[in-house]
């Protein structure tokens, strides 16, 4: 435990924690699990929540860095708690199908579909809502770039949400997630995780092309046709 806290590389002119580096690879890991609809995603991913929780808090844990970010910090305690209900609702979900299939394994988790208006809309005010709060509260912790932190903070919370739900928008609310986040982390100077956000960006874009096209094909041209519960 000694040696993961406290094991790192200099790159660059700068000392990177391994921490950082093997945290962001679970949530890499994890997001391809995701594409694929596996419940093994949450799991993986909460992995790395524990480890990247103990890096973005820099001025406690002593970090090189040394700066804290608790809106970086407190979404690993939300995401993991977020993650908690991914896995039992995927798993649920997965029970069912297989249910209905007469036992056959089911190759994916969860079903992709577009959010309905209402939803949109739920999730427009809670993005609102959000950001406003947060970058008070995150102000009044002098955290690093409040209000940048405050969106990351919540878009990842409502994109984990999503998911979670299956809802096809997830992937785009994650692409606004790196595209704050990539500045936000490199003046920060936590490169493994402003790199990481690069790679996930162009991940979340191929994800959202791969559940959009599932999406359509999974409806189908009627409801009752087999081609509806089929997973791919």
């Amino acid at each position: 435990m000694s040696w993961l806290l406290n094991a790192k590389i200099h790159l660059l002119g700068a000392d990177i924690l391994w921490r950082e580096i093997i945290g962001n690879l679970f949530g890499l890991v994890s997001a391809v699990l995701g594409m694929r609809r596996r419940v093994t995603a949450w799991p993986v991913g909460m992995a790395g929540n524990v480890l990247l929780f103990t890096v973005f808090l820099g001025g406690v844990f002593a970090t090189p860095q040394d700066k804290n970010l608790y809106g970086q910090a407190g979404r690993q305690v939300f995401f993991f708690a977020a993650s908690l209900y991914g896995w039992a609702l995927w798993q649920r979900n997965r029970r069912e199908r297989a249910a209905r299939a007469g036992g056959a394994a089911d190759a994916g988790a969860v079903r992709p579909r577009w959010a309905t208006n209402p939803e949109r809309l739920a999730l427009l005010v809670a993005a609102a809502v959000g950001v406003v709060v947060g970058d008070l509260i995150l102000r009044h912790l002098a955290s690093f770039g409040p209000l940048s932190d405050a969106w990351i903070f919540t878009g990842s919370l409502l994109a984990t949400y999503g998911m979670a739900r299956g809802y096809v928008e997830f992937w785009l609310i994650w692409i606004a997630v790196d595209a704050v986040g990539v500045p936000l982390l490199l003046r920060a100077h936590y490169y493994p995780s402003a790199l990481l956000y690069v790679v996930y960006g162009g991940f979340c874009v191929w994800g959202f092309a791969a559940w959009w096209r599932l999406q359509r094909r999974l409806a189908g041209p009627t409801p009752a046709s087999p081609e509806m519960e089929a997973v791919g």
